[in-house]
């Protein structure tokens, strides 16, 4: 099948365990499953508006492992947007996004114009926290990237998270509603050049 060159493609990388597939499916098909099941590589597609026309958000599941530094290197290389998952039960997790992250400015370079927003999944376990809010904020301005604390289980900040990903993008305008209505919010979107809204 010959890629489509008006595909967003979102990348979502992050240590094993963290919940990725976790928030991509609840974003892509509103479910959660308990079990854990390693993914090495899996693409979700969803029908979006991108310049007033209609293309596919394009969203890459990775493997948590690093066992696949080619397949890695291919996402970013292809990614438009990425999504740095950690989990808030683990200080390791958001160490282990450091080299993913170089490998991003690396490859694409100035990152400056890429929208990329670092994740601190599962903030429903308070009692196993491990990361606090304020860690991951700092991490995030060193990088100057954005962040937000989501749980893929309670639906927490799931869908905002893939909102704000696309208001971050700023090369064209992207939105999650194709139907022609306009809420007053995607007005005021409209105004405000180049900004992208989630609906």
């Amino acid at each position: 099948m010959p890629e489509q060159s008006n595909d967003y493609r979102v990348v979502v990388f992050g240590a094993g365990g963290v919940g990725k597939s976790s928030l991509v499916l609840r974003f892509v098909k509103g479910t959660f499953r308990e079990s854990y099941i390693p993914t090495v590589e899996d693409t979700y597609r969803q029908v979006i508006s991108c310049d007033k026309s209609i293309c596919t958000l394009q969203i890459t599941d990775t493997t948590g492992s690093h066992q696949f530094p080619a397949m890695q290197r291919l996402s970013i290389s292809k990614g438009h947007a990425f999504i740095l998952v950690y989990s808030t039960t683990s200080k390791q997790s958001l160490e282990e996004l450091k080299p993913i992250f170089e490998q991003i400015c690396l490859i694409k370079g100035d990152i400056e114009s890429i929208p990329i927003m670092l994740v601190g999944n599962k903030n429903d376990e308070v009692s196993a926290r491990e990361v606090e809010s304020s860690d991951g904020e700092a991490m995030a301005r060193r990088w100057k990237c954005a962040f937000m604390e989501t749980s893929a289980k309670t639906n927490h900040n799931v869908k905002e998270l893939f909102q704000e990903l696309l208001n971050l993008e700023k090369r064209r305008t992207v939105s999650l509603q194709i139907d022609g209505k306009k809420s007053k919010q995607q007005k005021r979107a409209e105004k405000l050049k180049g900004k992208c809204v989630v609906m």
